[in-house]
């Protein structure tokens, strides 16, 4: 089995809700580390990038808010997962915003691209799409946009990063999305990506939009990059998350996805953001990221 390392990357300027910074620690408090080595896995933590906060920095503009910095950030994830990649780990990045993910898709998409020129498979898990621009957004979160950037659209201050575009619409699919912009649903079914909607997964059942997503990033591809943000999940199991909606996967429905990915054999690599431990009780939304990423490591109920 591959090693693991984790990454933490105390993130939130992205959002306009503070605390996902504290992500990283409240996942490692509920004993990420030592969880997976009793999988039988090497695991070795790299410790947390820095990040600046917003008290020392300034949002500058009002359509991507700190985006220097953020992309900054990025690139620097970008060379860590680079690294590990190299050496022959699997990349677990804990975040933070999901703004962070044009960094590590980025270099996930790069290392395939130069170990085998085959392109990278996609699953972004997401209440929402996260493919807004600076024209579309009406907030100027860039925690919104970085699925625009990776698929070489804007801002280009993350679109940059790596090669672009670091992925193809044909091999990334988005799950569990629930709550979009107006505007974003156009670009949406403009881009060619492929989605699948809650009401997909209530009509169709999670095993199969999951089988059918793995299916779909796996089909021609040198593997599979998960990016999981845990408000995909319903806050009644995850209410500890920068953006919470109602109507979101439950328990079980969100091991399912991360337990079929293992059975692929195709990760490459995996992100678990927006854990907010400021909204979070006791500590509940960190300790199921942890289960979760356990199960996308090969955690077996039998």
């Amino acid at each position: 089995m591959k090693p693991v390392h984790i990454i933490g990357v105390p993130l939130d300027l992205g959002g306009a809700r503070r605390g996902v910074d504290m992500g990283p620690s409240a996942v490692r408090i509920a004993g990420l580390g030592e969880s997976i080595a009793r999988l039988g896995r090497q695991v070795i933590d790299k410790g947390n990038l820095p990040v600046p906060i917003a008290e020392t920095e300034d949002a500058v503009d009002t359509h991507k808010k700190y985006i220097e910095p953020i992309a900054e950030v990025c690139r620097s994830l970008h060379a860590s997962c680079w690294a590990s990649l190299e050496a022959g780990a699997i990349p677990l990045v804990l975040g933070g915003d999901h703004s962070l993910a044009a960094g590590s898709v980025a270099a996930s998409a790069d290392w395939i691209h130069r170990l085998n020129t085959k392109p990278l498979g996609l699953i972004w898990v997401d209440a929402h799409g996260d493919m807004n621009t600076p024209e579309t957004t009406t907030s100027g979160n860039v925690h919104g946009m970085p699925l625009a950037a990776l698929l070489g659209w804007e801002p280009h201050e993350l679109a940059s990063i790596g090669t672009s575009p670091s992925v193809r619409p044909e091999h990334t699919v988005l799950v569990g999305v629930r709550n979009l912009d107006e505007d974003e649903k156009n670009q949406i079914r403009a881009s060619g990506v492929h989605v699948f909607t809650m009401k997909d997964i209530d009509r169709q059942g999670i095993a199969t939009i999951a089988e059918r997503a793995i299916e779909i990033a796996s089909s021609g591809t040198g593997g599979i990059h998960v990016s999981f943000d845990l408000d995909v999940c319903d806050p009644a199991i995850a209410p500890g998350v920068g953006t919470p909606v109602r109507g979101g996967l439950d328990y079980r429905e969100s091991h399912v996805i991360m337990e079929l990915v293992a059975d692929s054999n195709q990760l490459m690599s995996l992100d678990l953001v927006e854990v907010n431990p400021t909204l979070d009780h006791r500590n509940q939304t960190a300790e199921f990221a942890t289960e979760l990423a356990l199960s996308a490591l090969g955690k077996r109920i039998l």
